[in-house]
């Protein structure tokens, strides 16, 4: 594998990662949010990844072998989407948005869930990041082997 090809797999992933930390802070920021333009409480987002194949693999001679597919192209991200999980209720019959019975419907974000996804991100960013810095030592110590 090319250092270039570890470079693009890994900055991918970090990109798709700085996406997923995006889509957790907005989930968090509206974690109170009851009303929106699309009526009704806010909605948990996620965003969708799927991985990038490579269209061609070589053979041992070097040649491209057509219609066979394999893993290794790195991620990118498909969508954001809402969240289906129906909204918590909680009792405040003094909230603006409370219905007849004193209930209002508030996201369906859960704060404890979120922050352990966050972190989660935050390592999947790290570990990209470990994998540029080790490509990037590898193509160094290779040019001073010429020396």
């Amino acid at each position: 594998m090319s250092v270039f090809k570890t470079f693009r797999i890994a900055a991918s992933g970090l990109t798709a990662e700085r996406l997923r930390m995006d889509t957790i802070a907005s989930n968090l920021a509206n974690v109170n949010t009851t009303r929106t333009e699309e009526g009704g409480p806010y909605r948990r987002q996620v965003p969708v990844f799927a991985a990038v194949l490579d269209e061609s693999m070589q053979n041992g001679a070097g040649v491209k072998v057509p219609f066979q597919r394999s893993f290794g192209g790195g991620v990118r991200v498909v969508g954001v989407v809402s969240d289906p999980s129906p909204p918590r209720l909680v009792y405040d019959p003094q909230h603006p948005d409370a219905n007849a019975d004193g209930y209002v419907e508030m996201p369906n974000v859960h704060v404890v869930k979120e922050m352990v996804d966050l972190i989660t991100a935050t390592r999947a960013y790290e570990a990209n990041i470990v994998a540029i810095n080790s490509a990037k030592s590898m193509a160094q110590r290779a040019l001073e082997i010429g020396r």
